[in-house]
């Protein structure tokens, strides 16, 4: 048992960091307007200011209360951080359902026991959503399938 609950800690810096860089980015980068004519650095600093307060409530009272550091399953991180990997490698020169397919089957692999029909099932349900929000619903110009070879 650890002095404080350092999990929530670490959270609460991470989120903390990422609100303040956004914060600072947009702040560089954009011009924020008004409120009544917002400019394109407005959303983005606002959400940064969001995330900021929402790590430092989660960071807050983890310092008043016990916790222990959790374990982390080697094999679940790297089959994860391999399927985003293969999503951004596979997206472009095959397509979306493709990439779809292989981020499914890889990130199924950080989980012990998962059955072949529920795979093949949740591969063809996110493509299919992937198709009907993307190509659909905001018409947005993907390839779904691209044969390289």
């Amino acid at each position: 048992m650890g002095r404080v609950d350092t999990c929530d800690i670490i959270a609460g810096i991470l989120i903390c960091a990422t609100g303040l860089f956004f914060t600072v980015y947009s702040v560089m980068n954009y011009d924020l307007g008004t409120i009544k004519r917002m400019g394109t650095g407005m959303f983005p600093f606002g959400v940064g200011l969001v995330l900021a307060v929402l790590g430092l409530l989660i960071m807050a009272p983890a310092f008043y209360r016990r916790g222990t550091l959790p374990e982390v399953d080697a094999r679940s991180l790297i089959m994860v951080l391999l399927s985003i990997a293969a999503f951004a490698l596979l997206v472009v020169p095959t397509g979306l359902v493709p990439a779809i397919f292989a981020t499914t089957i890889l990130s199924s692999f950080a989980e012990r026991k998962v059955s072949l029909k529920s795979l093949a099932g949740l591969c063809l349900f996110l493509s299919t959503l992937a198709y009907m929000v993307f190509r659909i619903g905001l018409d947005l110009p993907l390839s779904m399938f691209k044969w390289p070879f």
